[in-house]
């Protein structure tokens, strides 16, 4: 009996076993297949995170050109309305000095005293061969010619690279940086930058150069009360300059709270170079998506803005 109740014992444990191996079995194989649908579900996951970022990035690329493209018309039809509008004066002038000199004429011719370009009938056919006309105002030019005479025809421009300014390009590009070590960047400061923003006041000069490479300088309009008898601009001392001129915007470096008034030119002049810097740093982020040789024409024409701004060449907020 002892034997049988042992072997009867032995047999239980064993079935109890292998039932208990088998549970456990089928929880481990359930925990497995869990396990291999939430790892799928999370490479699902991973790739539509890597995909809205890939978006994310295309769309800032193409917001940041097509901002820049809409800047570039924008600052053409500017020119060109600028253009247009010192051809229609040059014309108006020429006219109106033609109307002051036919007035003189008319004026100037009396019964006793005629003027005879005005009336060459008056004259005999010998006096009309052999007359000579010395002084007043002869019209035998065009409003046609005369504008041209103003205003001649703009050469074509052409572009031709400098094989050593582009190498410096393309060696900056490889690992962008706002570092002036460069050689790229330290061509552009001796040449461009440092002598855009070297104005009058020299302490003041240093301190908006290194709020524009902060990115911390904010340049806003002069807020002028709507009255009758006001200008439309204010006669201050430029802060930069410190000629009297009428400064129509003022400047604030970074977080502090004074403000300083700058004329036209002293903007002109800090808006270049801010322009260069923002498309550098464009660059330096990875959002420009042009090659190389156009990226280095943006930045020639980006300099020689600046170039042209510090000769004291700038467009006005009416032009």
């Amino acid at each position: 009996l002892t034997r049988l109740r042992s072997s009867s014992l032995e047999l239980r444990e064993k079935e109890i076993r292998e039932k208990g191996s088998e549970i456990l079995r089928e929880q481990l194989d359930a925990a497995k297949r869990e396990l291999k649908l939430k790892d799928k579900e999370c490479e699902r996951l991973s790739q539509v995170r890597n995909q809205l970022e890939q978006e994310l990035e295309e769309l800032t690329a193409s917001l940041f050109e097509e901002a820049h493209k809409m800047v570039r018309e924008a600052n053409v039809k500017q020119a060109g309305a600028e253009k247009q509008l010192k051809e229609a004066q040059g014309k108006i002038d020429v006219l109106q000095a033609e109307v002051t000199a036919l007035k003189t004429l008319v004026l100037t011719s009396t019964p006793s005293s005629p003027n005879w370009q005005l009336h060459p009938q008056l004259q005999t056919s010998g006096t009309r061969g052999s007359y000579k006309h010395v002084g007043g105002h002869v019209r035998n030019k065009s409003v046609k010619s005369a504008c041209s005479a103003v205003f001649p025809a703009a050469v074509g421009a052409r572009n031709h690279m400098d094989s050593i300014l582009y190498t410096e390009f393309l060696l900056w590009r490889e690992c962008p940086s706002l570092d002036r070590s460069s050689a790229f960047l330290s061509r552009v400061y001796r040449e461009d930058i440092g002598p855009c923003l070297s104005f009058t006041r020299s302490e003041l000069s240093q301190l908006v150069q290194g709020a524009v490479e902060s990115n911390s300088l904010t340049i806003e309009p002069v807020a002028i009360p709507a009255l009758p008898m006001i200008k439309a601009s204010s006669i201050e001392k430029c802060a930069l300059s410190g000629l009297s001129r009428a400064c129509q915007h003022r400047i604030k470096l970074g977080d502090k709270g004074t403000y300083y008034y700058i004329s036209p030119s002293s903007r002109a002049r800090i808006t270049t170079v801010c322009n260069f810097f923002t498309y550098i740093r464009y660059i330096q982020q990875g959002l420009v998506r042009h090659d190389a040789e156009q990226m280095f024409w943006e930045v020639m024409r980006l300099r020689r803005e600046m170039a042209v701004a510090k000769l004291g060449f700038y467009l006005t907020d009416q032009g």
